[in-house]
């Protein structure tokens, strides 16, 4: 029987993670062949680990394009102008967040024309989240409007389905009656949450009195592909003695947020997601530079409390809970979708438009995330050579 082929293009663990999502619309269609494929990338080295786990049919990169597919799916532009098949590209993380200053590449990442047309290439549909980014890509690249589809945010969708289940992933990360997590997450680059963690970490193991509290830390895996998984290992292994679990690159990351009483970010995806689970948050940092002026986290750096060099963390921590007000952040979260609780619906239709057929006879529903390991294993699976 023929099939529909299906390729998958994975630059990176952060990249690979969202197209999974969009992939698993696909499941149980016999008709379809998925194929997954690794451009060079500056962080793509963690990339053939991340496959290798999935089991996956990976074609090399230098073979694509002597090839054919019936559709492509890409979360980033490097190289896919090369690829012969209707292209769908997608944003890797929540919105338009982060702009870069400076140079030939300054603009707002995601919204730059090589972005969106790769090496001149139009792909057959731009998914994005919400229909206030149809205005910024107008201003941004206006030819490419017409191609623009929109379709949601899978995250937001699968964080909302699973909020009933916070209490279950607190117990399934070992949290016992009374003890309250505080989470902090980093995105990557120099003006990062990562950038200041050598002040940040010793205040959260050092003020943070055990049993009372226990910490997560949430790193982007480019930072981790960055700098090596060894060297963040060694930066972090006195943490982890200490009782930090350290979330790994390839974890699912959403149930922990889900889990937490208090976030500690800065101007990444991961922290605007955070404003859906009721967590009061904590901003280490919001580089004005790097910040998109119109996107939710300008008005996330506004709104959440900046974290204190001078104040006791314990102190910070119960002033946020005491003055957080989960309905002051509706705009913001309003912000990240358009369509909320549609992702599957709308990209599942997407894609089968384009290849073709007709779509399965069941409604894609968003299912509830898995719960995540206990935080004391993800030390000791990575082996206690660091510690």
């Amino acid at each position: 029987m023929g099939r529909k082929k299906v390729l998958a293009v994975i630059h990176t663990v952060t990249y690979g993670k969202r197209l999974l999502e969009i992939l698993s619309l696909l499941e149980t269609d016999f008709r379809l062949q998925i194929f997954f494929t690794a451009p060079p990338h500056d962080f793509g080295d963690d990339v053939p680990a991340f496959l290798a786990r999935l089991g996956s049919v990976v074609l090399p990169w230098d073979q694509v394009p002597r090839m054919a597919f019936d559709l492509a799916l890409a979360a980033g532009p490097r190289g896919v102008q090369f690829i012969d098949a209707p292209l769908i590209t997608l944003p890797h993380g929540a919105n338009y967040l982060k702009r870069v200053t400076g140079g030939a590449d300054a603009g707002v990442a995601g919204l730059r024309r090589q972005d969106l047309l790769p090496g001149g290439r139009m792909p057959t549909a731009i998914g994005v989240a919400h229909q206030a980014d149809l205005r910024d890509l107008a201003r941004a690249c206006p030819e490419a409007l017409h191609l623009a589809q929109v379709v949601g945010d899978p995250v937001h969708d699968r964080i909302t389905a699973s909020l009933p289940l916070r209490a279950a992933y607190r117990r399934a990360l070992g949290l016992t009656e009374g003890q309250k997590l505080v989470v902090a997450v980093s995105t990557w680059g120099a003006h990062s949450s990562f950038g200041r963690f050598d002040v940040l970490l010793p205040r959260l193991t050092g003020e943070l009195p055990r049993p009372h509290y226990r910490t997560a830390l949430l790193v982007h895996p480019n930072v981790w592909a960055g700098h090596g998984a060894y060297q963040v290992r060694s930066w972090l292994a006195r943490c982890e003695r200490q009782g930090m679990g350290v979330v790994p690159p390839e974890a699912d990351w959403r149930s922990v947020l889900i889990a937490a009483d208090w976030i500690i970010g800065d101007h990444g995806s991961v922290t605007l997601y955070g404003t859906l689970t009721g967590a009061p948050l904590l901003l280490a940092t919001s580089p004005a530079q790097e910040i998109n002026p119109s996107s939710p986290a300008a008005d996330l750096a506004a709104r959440a409390p900046a974290l204190s060099p001078t104040h006791p963390l314990v102190d910070q921590l119960d002033y946020v809970a005491r003055v957080y007000r989960h309905e002051e952040y509706a705009g913001i979260r309003s912000r990240i979708t358009s369509e909320p609780g549609r992702f599957n619906r709308n990209m599942r239709t997407l894609m089968y438009r384009v290849l073709g057929v007709g779509e399965p006879a069941h409604e894609p529903l968003p299912l509830a995330l898995p719960a995540p390991l206990p935080l004391a294993p993800w030390a000791s699976e990575r082996g206690e050579a660091s510690a």
